[in-house]
């Protein structure tokens, strides 16, 4: 366990840094689950994570050294279970808004917790609730986010976006990791006081596409919606030909357009 000056509260003062991980999250919720009762706020960072999951066991690829691959362990036992997708949108503003600090535009946040600039994935957010019956003892908060990376495979170049390609140059890492666990405090006091219709009201500014004609695809069939809300559950609210539907997570896929 390191020290370091990250101006924060809590987010990050403890710090465990590693060459290479399976998985951030996977170290993290070992840790929590084979040691003493762990800070709030603790940070597992690493330089190469060789196995990062995204949402419902997709692959997140990354460069070694290059990225940030960094994952925070939160008592969120004070959130109840029907309103834990707002932690999702707690950590989705807290990244966007510091990524926009550094970015000429403001990030967006493509449903449920796909961080964009100008259409192209600049990183994702998993987030792991361990339960005990009802209720959430804790949570670990996986970030991935293209920092430093100049290049990516084909298959993604269409696809996914970096820091370095936005700005053409390198940013130091630890300052937009401390950007990130200030903004992350920032949110989660705001869904620790329970002001959910701010983080609503925020979370629907930020999010690619909000009432905007777009083109989605469920089970192979193409069709055109409108997003018109996020519930509670974290369901996506939609208009389609004039009816209002809701979908589930990996229910439905965005069609790709630059």
């Amino acid at each position: 366990m390191q020290n370091n000056t990250f101006s924060t509260l809590f987010v990050g003062q403890n710090l465990i840094k590693l060459k290479e991980v399976d998985s951030t999250n996977n170290y993290l919720k070992n840790l929590a689950s084979n040691s003493e009762p762990l800070p709030e706020g603790t940070v597992i960072m690493a330089d190469n994570q060789f196995a990062g999951r995204g949402q419902q066991e997709s692959v997140w690829q990354t460069e070694p050294g290059k990225n940030i691959s960094t994952s925070i362990y939160l008592k969120s036992s004070f959130l109840p279970i029907s309103k834990q997708f707002y932690l999702n949108m707690a950590v989705s503003l807290a990244v966007s808004d510091a990524l926009s600090f550094f970015l000429p535009s403001p990030v967006a946040v493509k449903w449920p917790n796909d961080i964009y600039y100008n259409r192209k994935k600049l990183g994702g957010i998993l987030i792991e609730n361990a339960l005990t019956g009802s209720i959430i003892k804790s949570s670990v908060v996986g970030i991935g986010l293209n920092i430093n990376q100049q290049a990516f495979g084909n298959d993604l170049s269409r696809k996914a976006t970096s820091v370095y390609q936005i700005l053409n140059k390198e940013l130091d890492l630890n300052l937009i990791l401390e950007k990130i666990f200030v903004y992350m405090e920032k949110y989660y006091l705001i869904l620790k006081s329970e002001r959910y219709a701010i983080l609503h009201s925020d979370y629907l500014n930020r999010l690619l596409y909000f009432d905007i004609a777009t083109s989605f695809i469920q089970n192979g069939q193409v069709f055109e919606g409108r997003i018109k809300g996020v519930e509670d559950s974290g369901h996506l609210i939609m208009e389609v030909d004039g009816n209002i539907r809701h979908f589930n997570f990996k229910e439905i896929e965005y069609i790709h357009t630059n």
